[in-house]
C-alpha cells in the first residue's frame, strides 16, 4: 500500500511538472511573439534551432511574398516590422517550406480552410475591435427550422447590451458573409460583437440585433458544428449563388421575428453583406421589395454564379427599379480601389445612375480584404435606424 502511495505521488509530481513545462512556466524559455513596441512595430519570434530557413507571411507586410527572419546563436529566429497602422493583422510562419502557427500566440482565426494567428495593433480604427470596459451584448448560436431547405440550420445572433433586462423591441440588421464563410465568419474575422459594443457605448450606433446566417444553404452549420462531422471546409458548395439562399431567406426572418423582441417592419430592418453576401443582399432586398429600408453592399458580386433557373434573378432591371421606387432610406456601396470586383461594381453603379437611383458610395484603398469589410461595417452601422 505504501509503495503504491509513493508511486502515485511520484506520478502526479512528474505529470504536474511536465504540464507546467508545457505551459511555459520556465521563464528562461518564455518567448513573447508578437511583441508590440511603442512605435507600433511588431517583433515576431520563433525558437527553431534546427531550421535552415524561417519566414514570416501575412497581411501586415503589405505584400503576399514572405520575408526572411534572422537566426540568433541560441536558435531563436526573429523579425521586426516597420511601424504599422492600427489594424487587426493575420500572419503565419514558414519553416523550411512548411507553414505553421506561432506557438507563442494563442490568438488564431479560421478563414475558410486556413488557420492564421492574429494580432491587433491598437489605436485609431483598431480600437473598435478591442474588448473594452463597456456594456456588452450577447452572442448566441441558435438552430432554426428552414422548411425551404428541409433542415434545421444554425445562425449567430448578437443582442445588444441590456436586451435581457428590458422589454423593448429592437431593429434588426441581417449581416451576410462571403464565399467560403459561414455563420461564424463575421464574429471571428469581422469583430462584429466588439464593434457593435463599442459603437453603441459611444452613442454612435443605435442598439440593434445583428443576425449572421450561414449563406451556404447546403450546410446546416459551420464545418464541424453539424451532423456531417469534421471535414475540410471548401470555398464553393452546392447551391452557391444559384437563388436558393434568396428564396429561403424568409425562413430566417420568420424565426427571428418569432423568437426575439423586434420591430417587425421594413423601417427597422437592414441587410448587408460582403462579396457573395453582398450579392445575396442585393438580390434578397430586390426580390422582397419593401422588406428592408437599409441595404449595404460590401465589395459585392453582382450577377449569378454559373447557370441558374431561379426566379430570383429574372426581370432584374424592372425589379431593381421597383425596389427603389418603393422607397429606401439607405442604399450603401463600398469597395476597394484594387478589388477584383471593382469594374463590375462600377458597371452596376452606372446602371443605378441611369435609372436615377439614389445611393451612397464609399471607395477605399486596398482590395478584397477583411480590413475593408470591417471598415464598411463601422461606417454602415452608424447610419442605421436613425431618427429624422
Amino acid at each position: 500500500m505504501i509503495k503504491k502511495l509513493v508511486f502515485a505521488i511520484f506520478l502526479f509530481t512528474s505529470l504536474n511538472a511536465q504540464g507546467q513545462e508545457n505551459l511555459n512556466f520556465n521563464k528562461n524559455k518564455e518567448i513573447t511573439s508578437p511583441e508590440i513596441s511603442v512605435d507600433n512595430s511588431l517583433t515576431f519570434r520563433l525558437m527553431a534551432p534546427n531550421a535552415k530557413k524561417v519566414e514570416l507571411q501575412g497581411d501586415l507586410l503589405g505584400k503576399s511574398d514572405p520575408v526572411a527572419m534572422t537566426k540568433q546563436n541560441d536558435g531563436l529566429w526573429s523579425y521586426t516590422t516597420s511601424p504599422l497602422k492600427p489594424e487587426l493583422y493575420s500572419y503565419s510562419f514558414i519553416v523550411d517550406g512548411l507553414k505553421i502557427r506561432d506557438a507563442n500566440n494563442v490568438y488564431q482565426i479560421r478563414d475558410v480552410a486556413s488557420v492564421v494567428n492574429v494580432v491587433i495593433v491598437p489605436g485609431g480604427k483598431a480600437d473598435n475591435y478591442l474588448v473594452k470596459d463597456v456594456p456588452h451584448g450577447t452572442v448566441s448560436k441558435r438552430w432554426y427550422k428552414s422548411p425551404g431547405n428541409e433542415k434545421d440550420r444554425r445562425i449567430s445572433v448578437y443582442t445588444p447590451p441590456g436586451y435581457e433586462d428590458d422589454k423593448k423591441k429592437y431593429p434588426v440588421f441581417y449581416l451576410l458573409h462571403g464565399m467560403g464563410g459561414d455563420e461564424e465568419a463575421w464574429l471571428a474575422l469581422g469583430r462584429t460583437a466588439q464593434i457593435l459594443d463599442n459603437l453603441i457605448a459611444q452613442g454612435k450606433a443605435t442598439p440593434m440585433i445583428v443576425v449572421m446566417p450561414n449563406g451556404n444553404v447546403a450546410q446546416a452549420a459551420a464545418p464541424g458544428e453539424d451532423s456531417k462531422g469534421q471535414y475540410k471546409p471548401t470555398m464553393q458548395l452546392p447551391n452557391t449563388m444559384d437563388g436558393k439562399m434568396e428564396e429561403t431567406f424568409m425562413d430566417i426572418i420568420k424565426f427571428i421575428e418569432g423568437n426575439y423582441r423586434v420591430k417587425a417592419d421594413h423601417a427597422h430592418r437592414a441587410i448587408a453583406g460582403l462579396s457573395m453576401g453582398g450579392f445575396h443582399s442585393l438580390h434578397i432586398s430586390r426580390f422582397y421589395p419593401k422588406t428592408f429600408d437599409y441595404v449595404g453592399l460590401f465589395s459585392p458580386a453582382i450577377m449569378p454564379f454559373g447557370k441558374t433557373t431561379s426566379p430570383v434573378y429574372e426581370n432584374f432591371e424592372v425589379t431593381l427599379k421597383n425596389q427603389f421606387d418603393k422607397g429606401l432610406k439607405l442604399y450603401w456601396i463600398g469597395i476597394g480601389k484594387t478589388d477584383f470586383l471593382y469594374k463590375s461594381v462600377a458597371d452596376y453603379r452606372k446602371k443605378l445612375d441611369e435609372t436615377g437611383a439614389k445611393y451612397i458610395y464609399s471607395e477605399s484603398e486596398g482590395g478584397h480584404t477583411w480590413s475593408n469589410w470591417r471598415d464598411y461595417l463601422v461606417l454602415f452601422t452608424q447610419q442605421l435606424f436613425k431618427k429624422p
